[in-house]
């Protein structure tokens, strides 16, 4: 069994529930631990970043200081945390000066960091660690026949951090092939969904989800599959207010990657956190119940 160290972020207890629950829910049956960083505060988030970088640093050092107790690499379901985490440590590791002065604020609650761990996705761990080939060894529902764009979003290959191509990524087209499902050809998988703006620029952001719908919906798809709660969130929550804006019927649900392999693994859809979508995801259910019926 394959150990983490895991930090959850604020998103997979909140509102992005079903992304925290599905991340828990497949990790035993794919022989992952994910042991919680015990008193993990918030990320320091992207904004704060660019408000007070040296302040944010600290914050996100704190959980890292945390994580390095345990010698094991740390692991997170969100895209946002994942950036975070990941340019605070590049950071620290190359600003030894900067370093002192984070582990100076550290000191203050015990705490010393010495940069000696890697910051990893949820989809990394998946496709580098667990392997794709592992994954489809453990399928009990094969998705055969579900059509399914996988959307990226901004965070997971941007900035790039070695995960995969920024402009033609393969990684969540792999997860999704080896559930049995079929990945559609979605050419704008890697374009922004407008992220936070969409309290701000709310117009501009809806047509930044128009056109990942409308791509969706001609390519075929059945559903999209995202490791990002908020990218989740805006193609989810705010479907039904592209449709009122652009006159549309787009009935596309949003899923996490790891509910998508939570079902091919045969795990309840309550425990994936299904029942926190906003758009049903009830036709994927059936199409699932069909093919074991068959």
């Amino acid at each position: 069994m394959k150990q983490y160290s895991y930090f959850p972020g604020c998103s997979a207890e909140s509102t992005g529930l079903g992304l925290g629950m599905s991340t828990h829910a497949i990790a035993a049956p794919l022989d992952i631990e994910l042991k919680e960083i015990e008193d993990w505060n918030c990320c320091g988030s992207t904004p704060y970043g660019s408000l007070d970088e040296e302040s944010a640093i600290v914050v996100a050092a704190r959980n890292l200081a945390l994580a390095e107790k345990a010698g094991l690499d740390i692991v997170t379901p969100c895209s946002s945390c994942h950036v975070t985490l990941e340019k605070a440590n590049q950071h620290l590791k190359e600003h030894p000066a900067t370093l002192a002065k984070v582990n100076k604020a550290l000191a203050v609650v015990n705490l010393n960091y010495r940069g000696s761990l890697r910051v990893r996705h949820v989809v990394d761990v998946l496709v580098n660690d667990i392997t794709t080939e592992y994954i489809a060894g453990k399928v009990i529902n094969k998705l055969e026949g579900l059509k399914v764009a996988p959307y990226y979003g901004c965070q997971l290959i941007r900035p790039q951090l070695g995960l995969d191509d920024t402009e033609l990524p393969k990684t969540l087209d792999r997860l999704v092939t080896c559930t049995g499902a079929v990945a559609v050809d979605f050419p704008l998988k890697a374009r922004c969904c407008g992220g936070s703006l969409t309290l701000s620029e709310e117009d501009k952001v809806l047509r930044l989800m128009f056109n990942l719908l409308e791509s969706a919906s001609a390519s075929g798809a059945q559903c999209v599959v995202t490791p990002c709660p908020l990218c989740q969130t805006n193609l989810d929550a705010y479907q039904s207010r592209v449709n009122s804006k652009f006159k549309t019927k787009f009935n596309i649900p949003v899923l996490y990657i790891t509910q998508l392999i939570g079902l091919a693994l045969g795990i309840n859809a309550e425990k994936l956190g299904l029942n926190s979508n906003i758009v049903s995801p009830r036709a994927v259910l059936e199409h699932i119940k069909k093919k074991v019926v068959a």
